[in-house]
């Protein structure tokens, strides 16, 4: 049985002189036919379904609204005379992978509207490849409709009003801006900061360089997606607020944070060094087995910089020091170096010797920042924290399924027959997460420090609780 979704196709209600054509003024749809045929224009104009370019104006222009037929033949749009043939829009793409069949139930966020544009999504297949065998990596995700009713920019503004806080939304905001929310964060950070005029930045260069990062994140993945980076850079911007970084840190510094937390997981392919390793990926090779995954989001982060030119004005040498000191903070994140920088931390904390006004010691800090930024998903309120909890663990599983197929090790963490998510987080949190946020606490001594270890130890207690 097939389904229909149908809006009355109708004629615009009367000539519009062209003075008023040219004039400004506000949209705004409906489908209720009776709004049309009134004997007054004056009142029509100022009801929803009319555009009216002046309201003072006499005379209004209605708008014909999409009659849409779900059909198993595409997209099918016909003209429109009365007494013909009706105009089609058939939406099953955006319910259906194959185009044929009936509907999926699969729940979707976009719906039936008007299209705006097509907003290209990279996919597993532009990531790096990985190795080929008796089980190629899973098709690309199909090119998604952007759709007119999907980005509610008022509702995404009034949310990034409070983008220091620690309780930020970020799936939210993610279905606000219908995916873009790395630009948007970004962006708004940038502004918030006078990054933009301190700097010299070019706007047009800064959107084309935080289009190329929401492009460089691969929508495939269930945990590393630019939704991860987002999170990271707003984790960052809370920890900017922090009394002993806000009052030393310079504008050089914000840069460089904001930079290094939306760029240090670019073109992540979704699975860890070890497999890469072990497969003999040519990002290994390229690399030679060191930092595999945290050289190659550095050196494709300074390609986006150079590439969109963001950069460009400023002179040759403090460009090359940037790209240096975004290097060593990406490189910070490489969870295999935890337990170095623990100890540097812990030493630094019981001498009591870091200066805020030590060029190296804030880098320091900043590197730390990042690498809580990176882990901070149990410090987030139980309802946020969860969700990340089911992305990464659906991750790792994927990666075990991979390595099953491919006759390899499965890595720790990634078989799904012998671990269960609940005891992965609370392994995670009691031996990762839980040593790093604790020395954070001790030398920030805030509220905010404090929160964070509150809500850790509430969702440890949780995990601990659930597993088995």
């Amino acid at each position: 049985m097939e389904v229909y979704y149908q809006l009355p196709v109708l004629a615009l209600d009367r000539p519009v002189p062209k003075h008023v054509l040219g004039r400004r003024g506000a949209i705004s749809l409906n489908s209720n036919a009776s709004l049309f045929g009134g004997r007054s224009p004056r009142q029509l104009s100022k009801r929803r379904g009319a555009i009216s370019y002046d309201r003072t104006d006499q005379t209004a222009l209605f708008i014909c609204l999409l009659d849409m037929r779900l059909t198993g033949r595409g997209i099918i749009i016909k003209s429109e005379k009365r007494g013909g043939t009706k105009l089609w829009v058939d939406f099953r793409l955006l319910h259906n992978q194959s185009g044929v069949g009936c509907v999926s139930g699969k729940r979707h966020r976009q719906h039936l509207s008007l299209q705006r544009y097509l907003h290209p999504i990279r996919g597993f297949s532009n990531s790096p490849a990985l190795p080929t065998g008796p089980v190629a990596p899973p098709p690309p995700p199909q090119r998604t409709l952007g759709l007119l009713d999907q980005q509610y920019y008022g509702q995404a503004s009034v949310m990034l009003k409070r983008v220091a806080s620690w309780n930020f939304d970020i799936f939210l905001f993610d279905r606000l801006t219908d995916g873009e929310t790395l630009g948007c964060v970004l962006q708004h950070l940038f502004h918030k900061y006078g990054l933009i005029e301190l700097f010299g930045l070019d706007p047009l260069r800064f959107h084309k360089f935080a289009g190329l990062l929401q492009e460089y994140y691969y929508t495939r993945n269930p945990y590393h997606t630019s939704v991860h980076a987002a999170d990271v850079t707003q984790a960052m911007c809370c920890f900017l607020q922090e009394p002993k970084l806000a009052q030393s840190l310079t504008s050089w510094d914000i840069l460089l944070a904001l930079l290094g937390a939306a760029t240090h997981d670019l073109s992540h392919p979704g699975v860890t060094q070890d497999f890469l390793i072990k497969s003999n990926h040519y990002l290994a090779l390229l690399y030679q087995d060191g930092a595999v995954l945290e050289n190659h989001h550095w050196k494709l982060g300074v390609c986006i910089l150079r590439e969109s030119g963001l950069l460009s004005h400023l002179p040759v040498e403090d460009r090359l020091c940037f790209e240096g000191r975004l290097n060593s903070l990406i490189l910070a994140t490489d969870i295999s170096k935890q337990r170095e920088f623990l100890s540097r931390f812990d030493a630094h904390l019981k001498n009591d010797d870091l200066s805020m006004n030590n060029g190296n010691d804030r880098h320091f800090i900043l590197q730390m920042a990042l690498k809580c930024a990176d882990i901070c998903n149990p410090c987030r309120p139980a309802v946020i924290s969860k969700q990340w909890s089911h992305m990464v663990t659906q991750e790792f599983f994927q990666q075990g399924d991979m390595e099953r197929v491919l006759w390899q090790e499965i890595s720790p963490l990634c078989d799904r027959h012998s671990n269960d998510m609940a005891s992965i987080q609370t392994d995670f949190i009691s031996f990762v997460a839980e040593p790093l946020f604790t020395q954070w606490a001790k030398f920030c001594k805030s509220p905010l420090s404090r929160c964070m270890l509150g809500n850790l130890q509430e969702n440890k207690r949780y995990w601990s609780g659930s597993a088995p």
